[in-house]
């Protein structure tokens, strides 16, 4: 069942500690949704987290391993989809509840002995706000940065797009704040639907920042559903990472429909057909 790819493939999945399924994951609880995706031949799961923590690792591993997946990382996510925190929040409450929502985040990816991931979470500005409101985003990341160091973690910072978050919507800008604020062991998650949502080309961004991404996360052009056979950005994507000496994990992170595993099934065939075409 495996493919020709170089690194470990994941799917993106909902922890049982949130609330809901996440949208762009595969929908069922956990249990159920490693087993299947082992099933389908993949390598592991991404884990998108609203509130566990160290404690959790044990059970989390227990029941991924049981179904012959590795977790590959741990997102951050639902914390602010689900329970609308952030550490850019006006309200003093929400920031200090988001900081411990993603600390405890990091100390569960360093049990884990994998990457923590931050896009949406770290927020939006409010007019008038921006430049406290970066500030505390800043302060926010230096220490979880360094919360995931500590517990022998990495944090892995997300390009997304402005309908998402208010700031670092490229490459460039997530890597200049990183220098800023002095978080050397943090790198990227590179997510194809907010390149493109930006108008980058998401194979330019892997050629030249394939060495500081941790993960590289898959969806569709356009619609962010499935992958497709045929799609002839996927062969010239690979080859990038490939040559830009990639060492992560690829996630599809996009759209389900009604049938995730279908959708698990469809995206993993585009990527075994790329990983044989020639680049």
């Amino acid at each position: 069942m495996s493919t020709p790819l170089a690194w470990p493939l994941a799917y993106t999945v909902t922890g049982d500690d949130c609330r809901a399924p996440v949208p762009l994951g595969f929908r069922a609880r956990f249990a159920d949704a490693v087993r299947q995706l082992a099933a389908l031949g993949y390598d592991g799961v991404e884990v998108q987290v609203r509130e566990a923590t160290a404690r959790d690792a044990d059970a989390m591993l227990r029941t991924a391993e049981g179904a012959g997946l590795r977790i590959l990382g741990i997102g951050t996510g639902p914390v602010s989809a689900q329970d609308r925190l952030t550490p850019t929040d006006p309200a003093p409450d929400v920031r200090r509840h988001a900081r411990h929502r993603l600390l405890g985040a990091a100390r569960l990816a360093g049990a884990l002995g994998v990457p923590l991931t931050l896009g949406q979470t770290r927020g939006t500005f409010l007019p008038g706000l921006e430049d406290v409101q970066r500030a505390w985003a800043e302060r926010a990341v230096r220490e979880l940065a360094e919360e995931a160091a500590a517990y022998g973690s990495r944090l892995l910072v997300e390009p997304q797009s402005r309908a998402h978050t208010s700031f670092w919507h490229s490459p460039g800008q997530v890597l200049a704040a990183l220098d800023r604020i002095g978080a050397p062991s943090a790198g990227l998650v590179l997510d194809t639907h907010h390149l493109e949502s930006e108008g980058i080309d998401p194979v330019r961004a892997v050629a030249d920042h394939a060495r500081v991404t941790g993960c590289v996360q898959l969806a569709a052009p356009g619609t962010r559903g499935p992958l497709t056979v045929g799609d002839p950005r996927l062969p010239a994507l690979l080859g990038a990472l490939r040559r830009g000496g990639f060492t992560g994990w690829l996630t599809l992170e996009h759209t389900q429909g009604d049938d995730s595993p279908g959708a698990a099934a469809r995206s993993r065939a585009a990527l075994t057909d790329a990983a044989e075409s020639p680049t």
